[in-house]
């Protein structure tokens, strides 16, 4: 089981509007980069990952799971650009900010730190347990 973390920024998708989606989830659509494409390729169904604010916030606050494998991008015609679906699945009880991950020596070499611009990023499972915890959450769905 791998780990994800997925960015938006929230005047354009926030977490309030993913939860708002329920169980039918929404595509993480408009991804416009081979890597984070390829990230989402490697998913499958049930992972999780974080919901991260980017630009406002800059902070994890919510955990998501992979609803729906690799389909084409129903926003472009483009047949190079993919996405998942994504679902909410609990809000992170402390938000956990940008500033905070870069503090903590375990999270160093988290994508979140190293590669802050990719859209989707790989988070290893010690990083996700460790996120959970700063973020009060003692049992993090798995």
């Amino acid at each position: 089981m791998a780990y994800w973390l997925f960015k938006s920024e929230p005047f354009k998708w926030s977490w309030d509007m993913q939860k708002a989606k329920g169980s039918e989830g929404e595509q993480w659509d408009g991804i416009r980069n081979y890597q984070a494409r390829n990230n989402m390729r490697a998913m499958k169904l049930g992972e999780k990952g974080f919901f991260y604010h980017s630009n406002e916030g800059l902070e994890v606050v919510g955990i998501v799971e992979v609803s729906a494998l690799i389909h084409p991008d129903t926003t472009t015609d483009d047949p190079r650009w993919e996405c998942v679906d994504i679902r909410a699945v609990c809000d992170m009880p402390k938000p956990v900010t940008l500033k905070d991950v870069k503090a903590n020596p375990k999270l160093a070499e988290m994508s979140l730190v190293t590669s802050m611009r990719l859209s989707v990023q790989p988070v290893t499972e010690a990083e996700y347990l460790e996120v959970c915890r700063m973020g009060g959450l003692d049992n993090p769905p798995r």
